[in-house]
């Protein structure tokens, strides 16, 4: 079990113990619970599955790293699929604190970029912040999504967030988690693997106000490759970066971000939106300097 999840798991029920040891244990335990596993430990917990994500939430808050507020806030997002995804907020020291993932962005982010296509529910152990609201306003299912939060009764996003704008009043039809390639090519067609996992990443990127797609990939002296798209918001603010969710899927993996070893950026020649500089002098604070920028042909 990795070091971090020791002491909040010694509070956990000893009949969940039992249950999400096996799993929690395993090395390449990435912070997420498959539907499977999650039913598993509902009958062995007997919890039903809003009350296991709450039982969870210690967990899900001792992957943050708040570096600068001291503060652990965890997050899990429930798939369509019935999966668990783990969230945590992440800190930066030496940038702008523009650049936090908050832990709802952390659990959704976590659950799209493994390819969740929808969210019942997002349960957080503390009340969701304006910036949060908004980024979930984003969602296909925004106006269904249950926020739990603990002592008190469920609540569907609108009571969080009552006369909301969104991308409906910007006539976005492309909403967040919605499958979509923009077919976008290199125009280097001799890029390396790392630049054409970043294409994937950028040609799966929700940016549907500038338009400015955009995607890293970065590899760990570990050898594992980890991806981040960019998800816009019509709010503009809430928007995650790619280079964020990124290194939030690392982190919940459980690999040191002093590991990145490369990386490469795909995006847009003069986009009105642009990542690649940020990402490289984020990823240099971080000790990386190898990251190269690649353009998508026009």
């Amino acid at each position: 079990m990795h070091a971090r999840f020791e002491n909040a798991f010694q509070q956990l029920p000893v009949h969940l113990q039992t249950a999400l040891a096996p799993l929690i244990s395993q090395p390449d335990f990435a912070a997420m619970l498959t539907a499977d596993e999650v039913n598993t430990l509902c009958e062995a917990s007997r919890l039903d599955t809003d009350a296991l994500a709450f039982a969870l939430l210690p967990l899900a808050a001792a992957c943050a790293q708040p570096s600068i507020s001291h503060f652990q806030v965890g997050a899990i997002a429930q798939g369509l699929s019935g999966n668990f995804y783990f969230g945590a907020n992440m800190e930066f020291n030496g940038v702008q604190l523009q650049q936090t993932v908050h832990a709802e962005q952390s659990a959704i982010s976590h659950a799209w970029l493994r390819n969740e296509r929808g969210l019942r529910s997002v349960t957080v152990n503390y009340t969701p912040c304006g910036h949060c609201r908004q980024f979930m306003n984003e969602l296909r299912h925004a106006d269904t999504l249950r926020i739990q939060l603990p002592g008190r009764q469920p609540a569907v996003l609108s009571h969080y967030l009552p006369d909301a704008f969104g991308p409906v009043d910007l006539n976005i039809d492309t909403l967040l988690m919605d499958d979509i390639n923009h077919g976008a090519t290199l125009q280097n067609a001799n890029a390396n693997a790392l630049a054409r996992q970043a294409l994937d990443a950028a040609n799966r990127s929700h940016a549907p106000y500038s338009n400015a797609i955009s995607g890293i990939a970065l590899e760990t002296t570990s050898g594992r490759i980890y991806t981040g798209r960019y998800a816009e918001n019509a709010a503009f603010n809430p928007s995650l970066p790619p280079l964020q969710a990124a290194l939030n899927l690392m982190s919940l993996a459980g690999e040191a971000l002093c590991t990145i070893k490369r990386g490469a950026v795909v995006e847009r020649r003069n986009a009105v939106v642009s990542h690649g500089a940020i990402s490289q002098t984020m990823l240099a604070e971080l000790g990386c300097t190898d990251v190269e920028l690649y353009f998508i042909k026009e």
